[in-house]
């Protein structure tokens, strides 16, 4: 049972990080919203409600998790507005 359980999660965890796609920019990003390929998106923003929204007007993406311990800080700038951004989130469009 152990050696299933523990095939089962490599094949979850392989999965989630093959189907994980760091983007820096937002056309970048909206062009990998529009190609319909599984998973999510991997990108900064500056931590306001107004640029969230954008995004989800624009592209029907949201925000599906702020990264704790997964992702490590890493300086940037928010993609859509270029204001400073200490780490990237995770985006994904609800089908």
């Amino acid at each position: 049972l152990d050696e299933i359980q523990e095939n089962i999660y490599n094949k979850a965890l392989n999965f989630r990080e093959d189907n994980i796609h760091k983007v820096d920019t937002y056309e970048a990003f909206k062009k990998q919203i529009k190609s319909n390929t599984p998973g999510f998106i991997l990108a900064h923003w500056d931590g306001t409600a107004e640029t969230e929204e954008k995004i989800k007007t624009e592209t029907k993406a949201t925000i599906r998790c702020i990264p704790t311990d997964y992702i490590q800080e890493e300086a940037g700038v928010c993609m859509v507005t270029g204001k400073p951004s200490t780490r990237r989130v995770i985006f994904a469009k609800a089908y």
